[in-house]
Formats: structure tokens, sequence, C-alpha cells
């Protein structure tokens, strides 16, 4: 038999793993090291050598488009169809299994699949049932709560409250909740995991059949896979060993949605016969690339340990750059990548990739000022963020009390008791009266047109606004933006929600801030009102859009999406503690080494340049900082890297005529103290007013520009 076509331009230790008698196997399969090509040979073999029935082959993947293209693979391998296998998500295997046995699994045979947007509806319309406070119980939080529980696979009559008001409340509303999916027929996509595998659990006779039709269970990402989802996977596989998995617990990156990287350790321990193969050679990055990143994970404990190498040389040195501040550090990637397209790169094949979303604007704005097209994957830019614009809506009405779109916007957003009846009560006055939202609330109050309830909560919306402009009219614009988010309640709102995207929009909404900050530096008061000027600005970059997936633009994402990608050229910016790793994570081991899976998995993105980027100062979510560079920059071999140094603005302490120190409040030689560095002597200075600073040689830490501020900065 003729096996070129399955063998042939694979390395030895994917040979191992494709040709494996069948049976269990858990591959560890490092970044770049053709885990998908394993998966679609494995399959291949499998059919082909070992003469299995297409129809004894379970695959599972995590997305649909992944799940497609292996079909595909594999059919263009064999040249012919592959019917009767099934390949699909967890969540479509799950459907299919209750549609094939609905009446086993206690549905009807035609239920529904609620999307995650009809499931928040009803949720929110069993709150309103109960007759609950929604301000007290959102209900976003409450869809989040709920979804949690089925994941660890617990119906509200496995849980017990105790003494605990609060936990009876959550009990009482997932109880109501399921009993109204069970009225009306409707699964979530937790209960379709859930479902599926108490029918496993429950039916023998369908358990014994599933398991006895697939002899060969497939696993892609398995170092995703959470509690229900490895418990599913055991129950259709029974005691025998016939689960091949492929993961990288290094790569392990989810955790905040689930995800348990300890199901690797766990198949090891609970399935002790199976082949344990590690695919370690890499086809992406260079070997200078690998070395570090491999550097980096080696911190963390309980791996099961690889070493990725590879055969295409060592490559350039990982670039290492200090800015000044973010502005500078968005400059400076926005250079670079120009540099490099000059030299004949796509943009396309440039990636800035950044911990937290808040980090995008500055390069969005940056990019933008160049004239560089670019994409936010998977992802929306800055300005087009609901929480910006619901940031942005409380702050138009300051500037215009009489602005209806804000006012439709920020109504009721957090949730303040103001219903539909109310809110059509007064689009029916405005549009009568030819008047706007604002003045027909106040008309509709005066004229005691409304219940009082209502009359009272609309006049709370009036009062909040007024009182926040009254309260802020003297404020800088920076610090206006500030009181009136935090007043509006927009902050507490977002932190006590339990989606998970909670601490994402907060720092957003402190990165507006920020961005007033910026803009009300540069602003000139000759040229109107700040705030009327700032929302006139942010109206405008919402307005750009960003670049179409198909055109060439520059790639701006978050080290959570890039997985699976790979980019000719990377950046890693903010690197700083505190940022990356983030705050939250320090403190807490298991989430710090997740940290630094994030870490390793950003860096082997790049494909033949890194650059890792931090600041000396920074203005984080609204509050200026002097952060220390990441853990993960010193993990690094200095032998593999290479600083960047800044291109000097100024080369010496040589002025022109206009130039004076006493523009910046020092003088030349002057000794002076910082909190953090220490004392030092001033070097050189540029720019006045509040863009002035100064570069000081401190006696530990060398030379910083530093902002010549005498909050910072003081002489001595």
């Amino acid at each position: 038999m003729d096996l070129s076509h399955l063998l042939d331009g694979l390395n030895d230790a994917q040979r191992q793993a494709i040709t494996l008698p069948p049976g269990g196997a858990l591959v560890l399969a490092g970044a770049g090291s053709g885990k998908t090509r394993v998966l679609v040979h494995r399959i291949a073999w499998l059919l082909e050598v070992e003469q299995v029935r297409p129809w004894s082959i379970l695959a599972v993947t995590f997305t649909n488009k992944a799940a497609r293209e292996m079909q595909q693979r594999i059919q263009h391998l064999l040249s012919r169809p592959t019917l009767g296998m099934w390949v699909g998500t967890f969540h479509g295997l799950a459907h299919r299994l209750l549609r094939e046995h609905w009446q086993a699994a206690g549905l009807p045979q035609e239920f529904q699949i609620l999307d995650s947007d009809d499931q928040f509806r009803l949720v929110r319309r069993v709150i309103r049932a109960l007759d609950i406070d929604e301000d007290k119980w959102p209900p976003r939080q409450m869809q989040w709560w709920i979804n949690g529980q089925k994941d660890e696979g617990l119906r509200p009559q496995h849980l017990d409250a105790g003494q605990d008001p609060y936990q009876k409340r959550l009990i009482q509303i997932y109880s109501e909740y399921q009993a109204a999916c069970e009225r009306g027929g409707l699964v979530d996509f937790a209960e379709l995991l859930l479902r599926a595998l108490e029918l496993l659990r429950d039916n023998q006779a369908i358990r014994e059949h599933l398991q006895d039709r697939f002899q060969h269970i497939l696993v892609d990402e398995f170092q995703d896979t959470n509690a229900i989802q490895y418990a599913w996977l055991r129950l259709i596989a029974g005691k025998q060993n016939r689960l091949f998995v492929v993961g990288d617990d290094d790569q392990s990156i989810y955790g905040w949605r689930g995800a348990r990287v300890e199901n690797i350790q766990d198949c090891q321990r609970q399935y002790p016969d199976a082949e344990l193969i590690r695919l370690e050679q890499n086809y992406r990055s260079t070997g200078n690339i690998l070395n570090a990143a491999n550097a980096v994970i080696a911190q963390n404990s309980g791996r099961l340990g690889k070493n990725l190498w590879t055969e295409g040389g060592e490559g350039e040195p990982i670039r290492i750059y200090e800015a000044y501040n973010g502005v500078d550090e968005a400059r400076f990637v926005v250079e670079r990548i120009q540099q490099y397209i000059e030299q004949g790169l796509a943009r396309r094949e440039c990636a800035i990739l950044y911990r937290s979303n808040a980090q995008s604007r500055l390069f969005e704005e940056a990019l933008m000022q160049m004239g560089m097209p670019y994409r936010v994957y998977g992802g929306l830019r800055f300005f087009e963020r609901a929480e910006i614009k619901d940031g942005l809506a409380y702050l138009q009405l300051l500037s215009n009390r009489h602005n209806d779109a804000s006012f439709e916007r920020v109504v009721n957003l957090p949730t303040r008791g103001i219903g539909n009846r109310t809110l059509d009560a007064v689009r029916a006055h405005a549009r009568d009266f030819n008047c706007s939202l604002w003045q027909a609330s106040i008309e509709l109050i005066r004229g005691g047109k409304m219940s009082p309830r209502a009359a009272g909560a609309l006049r709370g919306l009036l009062d909040l606004i007024e009182e926040i402009a009254a309260n802020s009219a003297e404020l800088a614009l920076h610090e206006r933006a500030a009181q009136c988010i935090h007043s509006a309640g927009l902050v507490e709102h977002h932190k006590h929600s339990k989606d998970g995207k909670g601490q994402d929009r907060v720092e957003n909404l402190e990165e507006l801030v920020a961005a007033a900050k910026q803009f009300g530096l540069e602003h000139d008061p000759e040229q109107g009102d700040a705030l009327f000027a700032f929302l006139s600005h942010a109206a405008l970059e919402a307005g750009e859009g960003q670049a179409d997936p198909h055109e060439d633009c520059v790639q701006l994402m978050t080290l959570h999406t890039a997985k699976g990608l790979e980019f000719p050229l990377v950046f890693m910016v903010g690197l700083e503690e505190g940022l990356f790793p983030h705050s939250l994570s320090i403190e807490e081991p298991g989430r710090l080494e997740e940290e630094r899976r994030l870490c390793y998995v950003g860096m082997t993105r790049a494909m033949r340049r890194l650059f890792l980027c931090h600041a000396e100062n920074r203005q984080l979510y609204g509050k200026e900082t002097y952060p220390m560079p990441s853990r993960f920059l010193r993990e690094i071999p200095r032998e593999l890297t290479e600083e960047v140094r800044s291109r000097p603005r100024v080369s010496r302490p040589v002025f022109n005529d206009d130039f004076s120190f006493e523009q910046v409040g020092f003088q030349l030689g002057q000794r002076v103290r910082h909190a953090k560095f220490g004392e030092g002597v001033v070097l050189n200075a540029e720019g006045q007013g509040p863009r002035a600073r100064v570069q000081v040689n401190f006696e530990g830490v060398g030379c910083k520009w530093l902002m010549a501020d005498p909050a910072f900065l003081q002489g001595i």
C-alpha cells in the first residue's frame, strides 16, 4: 500500500502520533507544530490503513470553521467523501445527540435553541415576573451565573443556600428560569451540554450504544475543555482507552471562562496507558523567538514539559523598546511598521497585541494620523464600544440637554425604573409638541400627567444630569469626564457585571478619561469649549470606520484573540507590572501562571520579528503611573534581545533662542528628587507648559525622561 500521501513531509514525532495503533494518546502539540495536520492525517490513517468505518469516528473541535476545514482536508487527502463521521463542536455534537434522542432526554421533538440574546430576554422576563429589582439583580449577571452552574453540571436542586438570602434568591431565579424553559421547550447553549451529559449518564442503553459506535474519539484544543465537556467525553469513551487528544498545557489561556488546564493532567492520570507524544518542532518562528518563549514559560510549575525548536535558523534578536509614555510607545510602533511596509512588508502581516482592549486607543489614533488602514480583529474600535458610547452619551447631555439620541441611550442605564410605557409617553409628547425628550420629560412631570412612580424615576435622571453639570462645571475636561462617568453609576454597574467582561468595560471607561486628559492638554481654549470639542473629536473618530476585513491593513487585537494566528511582524505592547501581568492576577499563583501562558502565546505568534514594548510613564485607566517593566521581560535571556534606543528629539543640552529652562521649571545640572527613582541630575529638557519634560540621570536607574511636574519631580 502506498502511504506516501499520508506520511510525506511529516517529522518523526508527527509520524509517530499519526501511525499509533488504535487506542488512547495524549499529543502535546506546541505552538506552530502542525497539530491540525496531525489530526487530519490521523483520521485519514485510521480510515485508509486501519480500515476503520467512518461512522465509528467522533472528532471534536472548538469552532464550526475548524470542523469544516477538518472534513475538507480529510476528503482532499483521501480523494473521496467521508460520510458517516461525526465532526463538530461540543455544542453542535450535543445538539445532534439530543435531536436523535429527544424523548430520552425529556425534550419535545421540536425543541428550540436560545441564543445568548434570547436567553438574556427570558432571564429578564423571569426577574420581572418575580417582581425583583433589576438594579440589584441584573439580568445579564443572572444569565452568566446560571450558565456557570450548568457548566459545573449543577441544577437548582443541587444547590444549597443554607441561611444565605442572596444565594436563595439566585436559586429561585434559576429555578423559575428552568421552569420557563421546560414550559416552552427551550434549550440554551449551556443546557445543550448539560442535557447531553445527563442523557449519557442516566440512560445506560444510549450510553452503551454510543460507546460501541464511537471507537475512535479525537479532540482538538483539549486544554480549553471545561469540566462538563471533559465529563461528556469520558462518558462516551467509557472504560476503554480510546481518547486521542491534542492540546498544549502551555497555551491554556481561557481559565476565566471555565477552561481547566488540569484536564490534561487528569487525562494522563485517568488513562495511564495512553501514549504521550510531544510535538516540539516549530514551523512558524525563528530560533530566537522560540528560545525566548521557552525561557518565559519554563517559569511555570506543573507543566508536562516540552521545548520548541526549529530548523529555520536563529533569526533576528528580539527588540525591546522602553517608551517614555503610552503616546511615545504608539508613535514608535507605527513608525516602525511604516518602515517595514516601505521595505515590502504587507500591512496585514503586521500585528499589535495588547493585554487589555483599552490599550487600543492610542494605537488607533497613531495609525489614523499616519493614514494607515487598520482593523481591530475580533472587536470594535475604541470609540465604537458600547460602554464608551454610554459614557459619551452622558457627556453629550452635559453639553446639550436636548440631544435625543443620548437621552434615549442613557435613560435607563443603569436601570432606574423607567419603563417602556413611560418612555412612550415622553416620545409622544415630544412628537406632539415638537420638543426634545428632555423638555417633554420636564413638561409631563410638571403637568402631573404621569404616575408618581414614573415621574419620580424620570425626575431622578433629570436631577442627576443637572447635579453632575453643576458639580463639574469648573473642573478640567478629564476631571469632568471622570465625575460624570462615576456619578452616573456606569463604573459600578460594570464592576458588578458577572458576564466576564465587566473589568474590560471599566478599564475602557477609565481609558476614556485618559483620552479626555490627553485631548485637554492639546486643546486651545480659543477654539471653544473643551467638552464640546472633545465630543466632536470622538464622533469623528468613531465615524472613520475601520478597514474592511479583506483590505490590506494593520491588525490590532488582544492577546487572547491572537491565539491561533501568526504574523511575520508582531509588537507586544504594555509589558509592565499591573498591566501585563494584569494587576488582578499578580497575587494569585494560578492566575499569574495563566498570564505567563498568555505571554507565551503572544510571543509565538511572531514568525520573523518580535518587538516587546513598555513605558516608563503611562496614563493607565485615567491615572498617571510609573510602572516597573514586566517580569516576563526579565525572564528572557539577555543574549536573545537587543535594546532599541529612542530616536533623540534633542541630541544635546543646546537649545534655540526661543527655549529657556524656565519654561520647564528646572535648571540644567540641577539636582532633583523623584519619589520612585530617587535623586538625579537634570541633563536635558524640551516642550513647555503641561507638555514640558526633562531628562534626568538618576543614580540608581540611569536616564529617564519625565514630565516636569512638581507633583512628581522636585528640586533639591
